[in-house]
C-alpha cells in the first residue's frame, strides 16, 4: 500500500519541503501567483503553455490540500476559477525571490539563453 504525503516520515526539513514544492509545475505556479496575485485557470494554462490540463489541475489540488493556494470558484457560466496564495503560501515568498535572484546571477555566469516569458 502506498504512503500518502500526510503519513511519510521526513528524514529532514528539505525532504518535506521538496514534498510539498516538488515537481517542475508547482514553484512555477507559485511564482506567478507571487507575482500576479489572483489567478484565473485559464490565465495559468497561458503562462505555463508546456503544462497539460490534467498535469495543473493535479498541481493546484496538491497545493490548495497542503494550505499553500487558495481556490476560489464562482457560480457563474461560463465556471470561473481563480487561484491565489493563502497567507500560509505567502511564507513561501523569500524563498521564491531567492530562487529568481540565484537564476539571474547563474544565467549570467553561465551565459545561457532564456526564453522570453513573464518571469
Amino acid at each position: 500500500m502506498k504512503e500518502s504525503k500526510k503519513e511519510k516520515a521526513y528524514f529532514c526539513p528539505v525532504e518535506l519541503t521538496l514534498g510539498i514544492m516538488g515537481g517542475k509545475w508547482k514553484v512555477l505556479i507559485l511564482y506567478h501567483l507571487m507575482a500576479n496575485g489572483t489567478v484565473r485557470f485559464g490565465e495559468l494554462r497561458k503562462i505555463l503553455t508546456s503544462v497539460t490540463q490534467q498535469m495543473l489541475t493535479s498541481q493546484l489540488r496538491e497545493l490548495e490540500s497542503d494550505g499553500i493556494i487558495k481556490r476560489e470558484v464562482y457560480p457563474v457560466v461560463p465556471p470561473k476559477v481563480e487561484y491565489s496564495l493563502t497567507t500560509y503560501g505567502k511564507t513561501l515568498i523569500p524563498m521564491l525571490e531567492f530562487m529568481m535572484a540565484w537564476g539571474k546571477k547563474h544565467e549570467k555566469m553561465t551565459k545561457r539563453p532564456r526564453k522570453k516569458i513573464n518571469c
